[in-house]
Formats: structure tokens, C-alpha cells, sequence
């Protein structure tokens, strides 16, 4: 071997050495530093025509396990996703307060039952009539407070959501330049290790917001990936954008530079978390809230529709039913009787109304047919000049004639589970703003009274908010109530391919799927409507998570008995007194007695939220959506342990990998700098030769 030969091989492992030490003092500087990952040169063996030529440095690389990676980032984005899921939906529980305390939301329902008790012992006393009606504003006042508070959580996560998807574009335009940097220093064999960790910080942060896939190049730096497959990371960084409305899913797509948009999956991350909230969790307590305090004011306005004031009122105003009166008279069944009684209780006049046999008795003489047309005019002929009917904006008021009032006797009339009175909601206790209860007790058969040609939109999502096709239902010409239905299940323009609205016994519409996973539909627009400024179908029927969550803002306790709690129906007629005497008596606490018992009253509520269909009481239903809250709540914590858990250990099995390992360094450090002085000696001896030939020379 010649003098030159040993002189380059100890030249190649002096400079090898260096490379080592260098790496190695790198290593330990950063033994503290998070997210730093140790790294290592590939040395290999110099050979030149067959020869051993001394060593090169090919390279540096991270010390990294691809599989441990992955896990890493897949851990990443379930535990971010569970502990904002969590943290969501315990800020949410803490709004119904301790179901233990006598001051949570649920004890508040209870007060309301205890105060109409105590108002039944002494049904006179102003005091006691006071009490009942705050209790009851105040349920529903905590009520609305926790529906309006659900919903600022609701347009919060949409606002976050929105941010997010900024900060995951950020991240992708990021992790693209450095792709670029990698890929060049790659190139020309230099040190990307720098630029890669750095890159793998930013990964690591993009999985807290995305659930990704990452792959390496072989020309250096990544390729990331949703999960299922479309390109966020190559070259170029993809763009997101995040799509919503107040009545639809929020989801993400793919925005390509000529505008067309890609829905993507998203399973992980916050941003999972936030649609979770948004269109999921936060809704479903909305509907839940809904339907309990809707129910709650349905059972107590039966109550009360069913009793009287003392005196009665003179004065009763219907709610705004969705209907003409024919169709709201139309299906009744069984008979109710009306009548007009003095400032004292006594009987002035009475009307029975049969509705099985569309007959009218005035003080029980000879019946008078009626039909569903002519029932206001009837109703006005049988009261003569004790009072009138009249029916405007789809409620029917009626007036008696000073110094009188009126007072029902529900009988056995129904339609849709309600009596005559409750069902126009003459005598409400508690009042709504639009529709409330979607039972409206069409049939097939009847009118569906809708504008022909008007337009329904509804969307069909996947179950995770991707949305699959709208489509605009128009109003058939043809006129039944089946001839709506079918409009809406029509395979082409309707949602025949994914299921089917149906209409039940109570005349309530309901969609339910076909597909597994089932898909969910939700109302993009509604242009129509049930006559001149009548309600839409969506509203009518309660379509769409937002009509239905919005119900639980829209009950008040009547504004005539809050300023007046005489008003307050704590009595009932009896229509069982002599002729002569008092049928609604100031002293009778019969009235107050229904109202206590009206939350042990077997209501059917509808699956709503996390609940299904039950037919329980409101005292039993209460306990069950309380229990439902902190299930959830519970669960979600449960989730967001055992992912922290799971995560936690990836992270420790990855430092084992990946962290510096001072001991291991410090050998290192050892190796190569006796490896330096090894081929620095060799480099002095090749000198000395070349010293003794020159001399020679």
C-alpha cells in the first residue's frame, strides 16, 4: 500500500471521526430538548477497484421506528379528540347543576310539583298562588338559560372549528417547505436532521387537530394523508376549508385550485372533537331539553286546560296551531262541554260537543249537527248572547260576555292525545312562541294545506357530517297528507334510496332510515308553507335538529296569570252541582291537585338526544335525561383516560427509541474520539515516512 493510500484512509477516518463526534455532542446538548430525536451517521466502507479505500460518510439520519410513529400519531389524535370531547361535554353537565342539590335544574321541576300541593291545601291564598307561578317561571326560565347556553357552546365550537382548520392549513404549508429543504440537503448527502425534526414537531402538532397519515419520500421529508387517502402534504401543501350552516353538519374538504371541493374523513383531532360537539353531543342535550320541557308544559297545560279559575276567565286565547279549523276540528273524538258561568260559579249556559256524533246541546236540549266547516258558526249560535268564537292566525279565541266566564270540562274529547281545550291551547298555563308539539293529528287522509310547488330542502349526511346529495322536495299538487308523504319518499326527488317519512297515529311526521350506517337528513331551506304566514313543514313537524332543539326557548308561563295569579286554574267545573249552584268554586283545590300530580302522569316521550322512546313520567323521565347527562359526561372522561393512557405509553416507547440516551452517548463520544486519534496517528506516521523519503531524496 502506498504512502498516499494510508495517508487518505486515515484522512477518511479522521473525517468520519469528526462526523461522529459531531453528532454525538449533538445529542447531548439536546438531551433535554422535547421532540428532539438523536441521531446517528451512516458510515460505510470505501472500496476503490476492489480495494478498502478507508470510509465515508453517506449521511446522517434520525434514529426513528416508522411503526411506533404511526402509532404515535394515530394515539395523538384520538387522546386530543376525547379531551376535548370531555372537557366540552363536562362545561355542558355543569349547566343543569347537581342533580343531589336542591338548587340543580332537575330539584327546580320538583318545586313546582311541592308548590301546587301546598296551593291545594288553600287554593285562595294569593301568597301560595305566587309561589306556584314563580316556581313554574322558573323552571322555565333555567330551562332557556340552559338551552341558550348550549347553544353558545354550539357556536363556539363551530367558531374554533373554523380556526382550526387556519391553524391545520398553516401546518400543511409549513411541513410542505420543509419537505423542500429536506429533499435538497438529502440531494447533496448534508444533514436534513435539523429540518426533519423540526418537521416531525409540526406532525406531531397537526395530529392533535387531524387524525393523518404519514408516509416518507424517498427523495426526503413526507407525505401526508387523511385517512382515507387524499393528499394533504406532497409537493404543495392541499388547502381545507371547513363547511357549515346553522341547520347542517359542519364538515371538511379538500378546496382544489379550480373551486371543486372534496369532503374528507376526519375520525381524530380536535377537529373531530368540535364536529362532534357541534352537530352531535351539544344538539342532542338541545333535543333532550327540548322534548323534557315540552313535555313538562304539555302535562301541566292538560292540567290546567282540565281546570278553572274562580271566577273563571272571561277571556280565552288559543295557540297558534299550524292548522285552518277544519283541520284542527277534523278527528276529534269523544265530547266536551263549554260552559259560561257568573262571577259566583253558577251556570249561565252550557254546550256539549259531541264529537262522535258532530252534534252541539245547548243546557241539554235538542242536538244540532255540525261539521268541521261550519263548527265556528255553530259554536257562536249554540253560546248566543253569552259569548263568541272567533279563529284568526290558526287559533281560536273565545270571549264571554261580561260579567261571565268560561270554563271546560275535557270529557273524553281527543285528537292526538289532547283534549278540546288543550289541544287549541285555550287554557295554557304555559305559552309557546311557534310550534312546540309536532303531534298535530292529521291523518292520511286530510289536507295537507302546504302552497303547491314550494320547495323543501333537506340534506343527507353521513354520520360524520360528510354530506352525501341535497335534495329540493316540491309540494305536491295533489292534496292529502299521504300525497306529501309520498312527495317527500320519492326515490329521485325525495329520500325514498335512504329511507322513509312516515306519519303516525298522532299525525307526527318522522324520518327513519333505511341505510346501514342509517343517514341522517337535515333541512338546508324551507320555502314553504301551511297557508298566508303559516308555519313551514319543517317547523310544523319539527324536522331538523334545530327546530327541535330551538323548543326549549320558546316556553313562557302566560304573561296574563303572571300578572295575575288569580288567574291561575287551581279549581275545576263540576258539572254535577243542583241547578242553581256553584259549579266552579273559589275553595275547590281540585285544579291544583291535577297540576301536583301532573309529573306522575305516564307521557310518552319521544328518542330524542341519547334517549329512545320511553313512556314514563316526567318525574321518572327527569331521573333518566339527569342520568343520560352525567353518562355521557362519564363516558367521555372515561374515553379521554384511556386514550391519554395509550398515548402515554407510545410516547414513552418512542423516547426509548428515539431519546438520548446519555450513557450510550458518552460511549459513543469515547469510540470516535480514540477513533480521531487513531487516524491521526496514522496521519503523523504516513508524515514521518514522507519525511524519511524526502530526506533520502
Amino acid at each position: 500500500m502506498s504512502l498516499t493510500a494510508v495517508l487518505s484512509n486515515a484522512s477518511s477516518g479522521l473525517i468520519a471521526a469528526q462526523a461522529g463526534l459531531r453528532t454525538a455532542s449533538d445529542n447531548i446538548a439536546n438531551v433535554n430538548t422535547p421532540g428532539y430525536v438523536r441521531k446517528a451517521i451512516d458510515q460505510t466502507h470505501r472500496i476503490i477497484g476492489g480495494v478498502g479505500a478507508g470510509t465515508e460518510i453517506s449521511g446522517v439520519h434520525r434514529i426513528v421506528d416508522q411503526f411506533l410513529v404511526s402509532a404515535g400519531l394515530s394515539a395523538t389524535a384520538t387522546a386530543s379528540r376525547w379531551d376535548q370531547v370531555a372537557r366540552g361535554l363536562d362545561n355542558a353537565q355543569s349547566l343543569f347543576g347537581d342533580p343531589t342539590s336542591d338548587t340543580g335544574y332537575f330539584a327546580s321541576l320538583d318545586r313546582v310539583w311541592t308548590t301546587f300541593e301546598a296551593a291545594a291545601q288553600n287554593p285562595t291564598s294569593g301568597i301560595l298562588r305566587t309561589q306556584s307561578v314563580s316556581a313554574v317561571e322558573d323552571f322555565f326560565n333555567q330551562t332557556s338559560r340552559i338551552n341558550s347556553q348550549l347553544r353558545q357552546m354550539v357556536a363556539s365550537s363551530d367558531a374554533k372549528a373554523i380556526t382550526t382548520t387556519q391553524d391545520i392549513n398553516d401546518l400543511l404549508s409549513q411541513i410542505a417547505r420543509l419537505n423542500t429543504d429536506i429533499s435538497r440537503a438529502s440531494v447533496g448527502s448534508g444533514d436534513a436532521t435539523g429540518a426533519e425534526n423540526v418537521q416531525s414537531g409540526l406532525i406531531e402538532k397537526l395530529a392533535t387537530l387531524l387524525d393523518i397519515q404519514v408516509a416518507s419520500r424517498s427523495a426526503g421529508g413526507v407525505t401526508i394523508r387523511s385517512s382515507e387517502g387524499f393528499e394533504l402534504v406532497g409537493d404543495v401543501p392541499a388547502n381545507l376549508v371547513y363547511r357549515s350552516t346553522d341547520s347542517t353538519p359542519g364538515y371538511l374538504a379538500v378546496q382544489y385550485p379550480t373551486g371543486a371541493e372534496q369532503p374528507i374523513t376526519v375520525t381524530g383531532g380536535e377537529m373531530r372533537a368540535l364536529m362532534d360537539l357541534r352537530d352531535g353531543s351539544l344538539p342532542g342535550l338541545m333535543e333532550q331539553l327540548g322534548e323534557f320541557a315540552n313535555r313538562a308544559a304539555e302535562r301541566l297545560n292538560a292540567a290546567h286546560n282540565a281546570s278553572s279559575a274562580a271566577p273563571a276567565r272571561a277571556l280565552l286565547e288559543g295557540r297558534d296551531t299550524g292548522l285552518d279549523l277544519p283541520a284542527a276540528v277534523g278527528g276529534f273524538t269523544g265530547s266536551t262541554t263549554l260552559a259560561v258561568a257568573n262571577a259566583s260559579g253558577v251556570l249561565q249556559r252550557r254546550v256539549d260537543i259531541d264529537f262522535d256524533a258532530g252534534t252541539m246541546s245547548v243546557d241539554g236540549g235538542p242536538s244540532t249537527a255540525f261539521t268541521p266547516a261550519n263548527f265556528l258558526a255553530s259554536l257562536n249560535t249554540a253560546l248566543g248572547a253569552f259569548g263568541t268564537a272567533s279563529f284568526s292566525n290558526r287559533a281560536l279565541t273565545l270571549q264571554a260576555t261580561a260579567p261571565n266566564g268560561l270554563a271546560f270540562d275535557e270529557g273524553t274529547s281527543q285528537k292526538a292525545g289532547r283534549g278540546f281545550s288543550h289541544y287549541f291551547g285555550l287554557n295554557d298555563l304555559v305559552r309557546s312562541s311557534g310550534q312546540t308539539a309536532y303531534e298535530t293529528g292529521l291523518r292520511a287522509t286530510d289536507p295537507h294545506g302546504f302552497t303547491a310547488g314550494d320547495t323543501l330542502t333537506l340534506r343527507m349526511t353521513q354520520s360524520d357530517g360528510r354530506p352525501i346529495r341535497d335534495v329540493a322536495v316540491a309540494v305536491p299538487a295533489a292534496a292529502t297528507m299521504q300525497d306529501l308523504v309520498n312527495a317527500l319518499n320519492a326515490n329521485s326527488t325525495g329520500v325514498g334510496l335512504v329511507g322513509a317519512f312516515a306519519l303516525d297515529a298522532q299525525g307526527q311526521l318522522a324520518f327513519s332510515p333505511s341505510t346501514n350506517p342509517p343517514v341522517s337528513l337535515s333541512v338546508v331551506s324551507d320555502l314553504t308553507s301551511r297557508g298566508a304566514g303559516g308555519p313551514s313543514i319543517s317547523a310544523l313537524f319539527g324536522l331538523g335538529t334545530v327546530e327541535r332543539g330551538s323548543r326549549a326557548d320558546r316556553l313562557t308561563v302566560d304573561t296574563r296569570i303572571v300578572q295575575d295569579p288569580n288567574k291561575l286554574a287551581l279549581s275545576r267545573l263540576d258539572l254535577s252541582v243542583a241547578a242553581g249552584q256553584p259549579a266552579i268554586r273559589p275553595g275547590d283545590g281540585s285544579g291544583a291537585r291535577a297540576l301536583a300530580a301532573a309529573g306522575e302522569t305516564r307521557t310518552a316521550f319521544d328518542p330524542v338526544g341519547t334517549l329512545g322512546a320511553l313512556t314514563v313520567s316526567l318525574s321518572d323521565y327527569a331521573s333518566q335525561f339527569s342520568a343520560a347527562v352525567g353518562r355521557q359526561a362519564e363516558a367521555a372522561e372515561s374515553r379521554r383516560l384511556t386514550t391519554q393512557a395509550v398515548s402515554g405509553e407510545v410516547a414513552a416507547r418512542r423516547q426509548s427509541v428515539e431519546g438520548v440516551n446519555i450513557d450510550e452517548e458518552l460511549v459513543r463520544l469515547t469510540t470516535y474520539q480514540q477513533a480521531f486519534n487513531a487516524s491521526a496517528r496514522m496521519i503523523q506516521a504516513a508524515k514521518e515516512l514522507f519525511d524519511v523519503l524526502t530526506n533520502i531524496i
